[in-house]
C-alpha cells in the first residue's frame, strides 16, 4: 500500500474521472478547498441555488468530527481511531486532532476512491510516538476493512469507528445497517461509534440532492433522523443523543452555526 504512495507526482491522480462531479470533491469546494475540479464547482454552485445552507451543514459537520475526536481522546481516552470514508485531507483531520491530545495515538483511515488515494501521503503523517496508515478499501467489505486494520490497530482494545456522510451512499437502509453491525461487532467493549448523515428534514435539501444523483454520480441517499439513529441500536449514545451536528457539545468554533442543520449525528458506547 504504501509503495503505492511513494511517489505520486509520477501519476498524481490514476483513473479520476474528471467528467462527472464527485461528492468528496464538491464538499471539498463547499468547504474552501481546492481540490476539485470545474466540473464539481459548476454541480456546487448548481446544489447551492437549490439549498443555499449546505455550505454551513459542511462545515456544521466537520466541526462535529473535530468535536466528537477531541471529546474521545481527551474525556474518554480513546486511543484508537478507524475512519471510514475519509474523503479528502482537510483542516484538523482526525489523526491531527488526535495526536494533538494524545501523541500515541493510532489512525487508521479508509478510502475506495483514486483521489483520496492520490492524496494519502497527506494523511500518512503522525507524531513519532503514534501511527497514521491508509486503507484502500470498500465499506460493503467489512470484514476486508478490519482485517486490514488490524495490522495496525489493537482490536483487543477500545477503537472509536467513524462513519461521517458515508452511508447515505449505500442505498439499501437494511443493507446499511448491516455494514454498521458488522463492523461495530467486530470492537470490543469500550469502543464507540461516531456517525453523521445528511437528512430529508428539507423540501430543498431533497430537490438538490434529486438533481444532484440524475447528474451522474454516485448516488447519495438522505435519511430521516430516525433512520439514521438505526444505525446505533445496541449502543449507549451520549447526550444529546442523535442530534444536528451543530448541538453535538457545542463549542466556540461552534457558535456561529444555526441550531439546526440538515446533518444529524451522534457518538455511541459499545458496552
Amino acid at each position: 500500500m504504501t509503495d503505492q504512495v511513494e511517489n505520486p507526482e509520477q501519476e498524481p491522480f490514476p483513473k479520476i474521472d474528471t467528467s462527472v462531479p464527485h461528492s468528496a470533491r464538491i464538499w471539498n469546494y463547499w468547504l474552501g478547498g481546492k481540490d476539485n475540479y470545474e466540473v464539481d464547482r459548476v454541480a456546487g454552485d448548481a446544489f447551492r441555488e437549490i439549498f443555499p445552507g449546505i455550505e454551513t451543514g459542511a462545515r456544521a459537520a466537520r466541526y462535529f468530527l473535530a468535536r466528537a475526536v477531541r471529546h474521545l481522546a481527551a474525556e474518554e481516552g480513546i486511543r484508537q481511531f478507524l475512519d471510514i470514508g475519509t474523503g479528502l485531507p482537510n483542516v484538523d483531520n482526525t489523526h491531527q486532532i488526535a495526536q494533538r491530545v494524545a501523541p500515541e495515538s493510532r489512525i487508521v483511515y479508509v478510502d475506495n476512491d483514486p483521489l483520496v488515494l492520490a492524496h494519502a501521503r497527506a494523511l500518512l503523517t503522525s507524531t513519532t510516538e503514534g501511527v497514521t496508515n491508509y486503507v484502500d478499501a470498500d465499506l460493503r467489505e467489512p470484514g476486508a476493512i478490519v482485517r486490514e486494520a488490524g495490522k495496525t490497530l489493537d482490536f483487543d482494545r477500545p477503537v472509536a469507528l467513524m462513519l461521517m456522510g458515508i452511508l447515505g451512499h449505500i442505498e439499501d437502509h437494511d443493507e446499511a445497517r448491516s455494514i454498521v453491525r458488522q463492523l461495530v461487532d467486530a470492537l470490543p467493549p469500550g469502543s464507540y461509534l461516531v456517525q453523521y448523515d445528511s437528512t430529508d428534514t428539507s423540501e430543498e435539501y431533497v430537490r438538490a440532492i434529486e438533481q444532484y444523483n440524475d447528474g451522474g454520480s454516485i448516488p447519495y441517499i438522505l435519511r430521516s433522523p430516525e433512520q439514521i439513529a438505526r444505525y446505533f441500536d445496541g449502543l449507549e449514545l451520549l447526550e444529546p443523543g442523535v442530534a444536528s451536528c451543530s448541538r453535538w457539545h457545542p463549542d466556540a468554533a461552534a457558535l456561529g452555526l444555526p441550531a439546526e442543520v440538515h446533518q444529524y449525528g451522534g457518538v455511541a458506547l459499545k458496552r
